[in-house]
């Protein structure tokens, strides 16, 4: 049931396309939100508060990763022309994906899903979790239980969807 990984290697289909008037403009703006004290540069904890605000719950870890891949000039700060190159090399990366990939990706997200859903109900519940992962051999403790519901469980009602459960591992 593992996921098929996608080359990143330049192929024709990612080379970057120029945006459209609007979009450019959209990004500035989302650029703007991100940059909360206005000093033309995004930084983690910035990047970090508008995910939080939006419902994201995203490690430091992670955070730190997404700056670094973003920043060209490696002081983990994010300027307005970066941001417009990165959102360019994720949308380049995104329609890349081929019909056939993204039917076999969910097709094994469903699958997976069913081995935590033991009940058929369309949702995972904690014990659910607790039980699939003994299944695989992760025993977890309860603190580590609830921060993985954490993580998933994006609309916060007590167990995670098909939608959280595939953007959780996307």
């Amino acid at each position: 049931m593992a996921l098929r990984r996608r080359s990143l290697k330049k192929e024709p289909s990612l080379q970057k396309r120029e945006f459209s008037e609007t979009e450019l403009q959209d990004l500035r703006t989302a650029f703007g939100l991100l940059d909360r004290n206005q000093d033309g540069r995004v930084t983690a904890s910035e990047l970090q508060f508008m995910l939080q605000n939006l419902g994201i719950q995203v490690r430091d870890e992670l955070i730190n990763d997404l700056m670094n891949e973003a920043s060209h000039s490696g002081n983990g700060l994010i300027d307005e022309t970066e941001f417009l190159q990165w959102v360019g090399r994720i949308q380049a990366l995104s329609q890349d994906t081929s019909t056939d990939d993204a039917d076999d990706i969910t097709k094994d997200l469903i699958a997976a899903f069913r081995v935590f859903d033991r009940d058929c109900n369309g949702y995972i519940t904690k014990d659910e979790l607790k039980t699939a992962m003994d299944m695989i051999g992760e025993s977890v403790t309860e603190v580590q239980l609830n921060e993985l519901l954490a993580i998933a469980d994006i609309d916060h009602d007590g167990k995670i969807n098909y939608e959280e459960f595939a953007r959780l591992l996307l």
